[in-house]
C-alpha cells in the first residue's frame, strides 16, 4: 500500500482490493481511509470507512478487527440522524459479535437493526438483515423465531425471487399449524 494517499484515494484502494477478494488489504486502506478522514474533521465519511473495514476483515475472517474498525460508529450515525446508517452499523456490529461468538449481543444488536429499518421502510435491507438474524436465531436452539423472523423479513419484499417464494411457501405451512381452527 502506498503512503501519503489522500482519504479517496485510499477508499478507491480499499475498493479495488475488495473487489479483488484480497479482503485484509481492503480492510486496512478503508482504515487508513477512516484515519485520514477522522483528520480532516468528516466524521461520518470516517464511520463509513470504518463499516466497510469491518465488512472487509469479517470476509478476511479477523472478527476481532471487524469489531474494533465497527465500534461506535452506529453512534455517530445516530447523532447525525442517519438511520439508514445506523442501522447498517449495527448490522456490521452483530455480523461481528457473532463471528465472536458473542451471540445474546450479536442477537439485540440485529434486532435493533431490524426496527430501524422497518421505521424507515428500508424493506430490502431488513430483509437480508431478517435472514441473518433468523441464522442466529436457528444457531441459538430458537427454530419457532428463526421460522417467525424469517417470514417477517419476507413479508415487505414486493418482489420475490425463487429461492425467496419458495422459503415463503415453507415457512407458511409451520405458521398455519399454528393458527387456532376457525368454524
Amino acid at each position: 500500500m502506498t503512503t501519503d494517499l489522500t482519504p479517496k484515494q485510499y477508499a478507491a484502494e480499499g475498493r479495488g482490493a475488495y473487489q479483488r477478494k484480497e479482503y485484509a488489504a481492503a480492510g486496512r486502506a478503508f482504515t487508513s481511509a477512516a484515519q485520514g478522514y477522522l483528520a480532516a474533521g468528516e466524521a461520518l465519511s470516517a464511520a463509513e470507512m470504518r463499516n466497510n473495514a469491518s465488512v472487509a476483515f469479517l470476509q478476511a475472517k479477523q472478527s476481532g478487527a471487524a469489531l474494533q474498525a465497527v465500534e461506535g460508529t452506529a453512534e455517530i450515525f445516530a447523532a447525525a440522524g442517519d438511520t439508514r446508517r445506523q442501522a447498517m452499523a449495527l448490522g456490521n456490529r452483530a455480523a461481528a459479535l457473532e463471528s465472536l461468538d458473542r451471540l445474546e449481543e450479536a442477537l439485540a444488536d440485529y434486532e435493533l437493526a431490524a426496527e430501524l429499518f422497518k421505521q424507515i421502510r428500508e424493506v430490502d435491507l431488513r430483509a437480508n438483515l431478517m435472514q441473518s438474524l433468523s441464522a442466529l436465531q436457528l444457531r441459538m436452539g430458537r427454530q419457532l423465531e428463526a421460522v417467525v423472523t424469517m417470514q417477517a423479513g419476507l413479508e415487505g419484499l414486493k418482489r420475490l425471487n425463487v429461492a425467496q417464494r419458495l422459503a415463503k411457501r415453507i415457512l407458511q405451512s409451520p405458521l398455519n399449524m399454528l393458527k387456532p381452527p376457525t368454524d
